[in-house]
């Protein structure tokens, strides 16, 4: 479906001749001499990347329906993650490397937002924090609380987390999903 540069809004998808786009940010600029732009600034929904692009001022551009679904995650198939649609009940079967550094976030049951254009996944929102149990780090000491000291620690996920010396094995801890840094004890 074509449309006008002049109608495009934060967070729409694009279908342009180098890439499915999402748009990041937009501004209608009308300068003095000559005929007016749109500036935009564009994320690029398979590789993250980040580019500013400028158009003429009703120019038409494809656009791209993304479908945001909200799934739950089930349970893993070897190398497969298997996710149920919260509202059709439907199951879909994603592989480890469409999911990216997401899968180390997952745990059984909990929800997330999957992007889709056409059949293809083309992101995974995650929660703000997941709460995660830890699996494997060096046992706390009684007196261990150095301010700021940090150890490494594997989550029940296989993610490793650099936590507080006092955090043992069997806690649960809540990271951050956009950084992986740890947050606090659950």
């Amino acid at each position: 479906m074509a449309l006008s540069t002049n109608d495009l809004k934060n967070g729409m998808g694009l279908d342009l001749p180098d890439g499915l786009f999402e748009v990041v940010e937009f501004q209608h600029v009308k300068p003095g001499k000559g005929g007016a732009f749109v500036r935009t600034k564009l994320r690029n929904l398979r590789s993250k990347a980040v580019v500013e692009r400028t158009f003429r001022a009703d120019e038409r551009v494809e656009q791209a329906v993304i479908d945001k679904r909200e799934m739950q995650f089930l349970y893993r198939d070897g190398t497969d993650y298997v996710f149920m649609d919260n509202v059709s009940y439907d199951q879909m079967t994603v592989p480890a490397t469409t999911l990216g550094s997401a899968a180390a976030y997952l745990k059984e049951g909990n929800s997330v937002i999957l992007m889709l254009y056409a059949t293809e996944i083309v992101d995974v929102e995650l929660p703000a924090a997941v709460e995660l149990e830890i699996t494997d780090t060096e046992p706390g000491l009684q007196g261990d609380r150095v301010s700021g000291a940090r150890k490494p620690a594997t989550t029940e996920t296989g993610l490793v987390v650099q936590v507080p010396l006092f955090v043992n094995p069997g806690d649960r801890i809540r990271v951050d999903t956009r950084s992986g840094d740890y947050l606090t004890r659950a």
